[in-house]
């Protein structure tokens, strides 16, 4: 079993979800956001860092899976963007954990079966796969999507014998 960390990030609310799974099989630990209060974006980046470090301290994960930065319409919406899932990815750095990227698209694939997937099927999916007994944010959801994608791409290697 591994247990693995997926982010969702954002630079006001960042999605994170904790799940065990051995690639077949995957049981939730914990999944939740990180709503950020500060209104300066240095201060946010802080928030999210500090928070995502006590999370992966309390709950030890030793994979993290984070969704890619997708090109918005808005520049500087994508920069912040960009910003906000380096300072998730550096609180995983700290920890000396594996970071994994996977695009919105591959993990919709994963979890929905089609690429194209809306949030509405992506938060149904990840509550049926995940026998959550509530309905799961938009953002916690997206998190949990991406651990479990990450999750189908460690059993996919090794059925594959690359691990």
């Amino acid at each position: 079993m591994r247990r693995i960390i997926g982010i969702d990030p954002g630079s006001r609310i960042t999605g994170y979800g904790i799940i065990n799974s051995d690639g077949v099989n995957s049981r939730l630990v914990v999944g939740g956001v990180i709503k950020t209060r500060e209104p300066h974006l240095p201060q946010r980046l802080g928030e999210i860092f500090t928070g995502l470090k006590s999370i992966v301290e309390a709950y030890q994960p030793q994979e993290m899976a984070v969704e890619e930065v997708f090109m918005a319409k808005n520049p500087s919406s994508a920069l912040k963007l960009g910003q906000a899932r380096g300072a998730a990815v550096c609180a995983g750095v700290e920890y000396g954990m594996a970071i994994y990227e996977y695009s919105t698209r591959s993990v919709k694939q994963a979890v929905v079966g089609k690429g194209g997937a809306d949030k509405d099927q992506v938060q149904y999916m990840v509550k049926l796969l995940l026998n959550m007994g509530y309905d799961p944010s938009a953002d916690e959801a997206d998190a949990l999507a991406v651990a479990l994608a990450h999750a189908h791409v460690i059993r996919m290697e090794r059925n594959l014998g690359l691990k």
